[in-house]
């Protein structure tokens, strides 16, 4: 691990995570490739066992809220998401290196951040509403068919 890195995993809690594209790329700027990250994010959640509350894709960041796996480091699944995705581009550097890691302790701290990754396309001037958006959670707590299980 980095010095002076130090994430609480294997805590129970939520995590807010952010991961950002290297050197803050537009790298998720097509539907394509959003689409595509929606996909391994799905099959990941499947693999590692964890449960995705709720997640935004931005053109050069990502966020995800969610639980971590049965048995095995939260770490590892990030890992595995950025790697899958990686291999699906031709950029030599996809992702940086580590990701922001936000334990979330709180009921409170838990719908902050499920309304700051939902309206964020919006506050970007993306669309005017979240349920625009089609690369977030927002649509699944409407009630809409979905491409990534989310648990609410």
């Amino acid at each position: 691990m980095p010095k002076g890195l130090h994430r609480r995993q294997n805590t129970g809690d939520l995590h807010f995570i952010t991961i950002s594209c290297h050197r803050h790329a537009h790298i998720l700027k097509s539907s394509e490739a959003c689409n595509t990250l929606q996909t391994i994010l799905e099959e990941t959640r499947q693999k590692y066992l964890f449960q995705i509350l709720g997640y935004v894709f931005m053109s050069n960041h990502i966020h995800l809220l969610v639980t971590e796996p049965d048995g095995k480091k939260l770490a590892i699944a990030i890992q595995v998401l950025k790697q899958r995705f990686s291999r699906t581009r031709s950029d030599e550097f996809v992702w940086e290196p580590r990701y922001h890691d936000f334990n979330v302790f709180t009921e409170a701290k838990r719908v902050e951040k499920l309304r700051y990754m939902h309206r964020n396309p919006v506050k970007a001037g993306l669309v005017e509403r979240p349920e625009d958006w089609p690369w977030s959670s927002f649509r699944a707590y409407a009630n809409q068919p979905h491409p990534v299980q989310i648990t609410r």
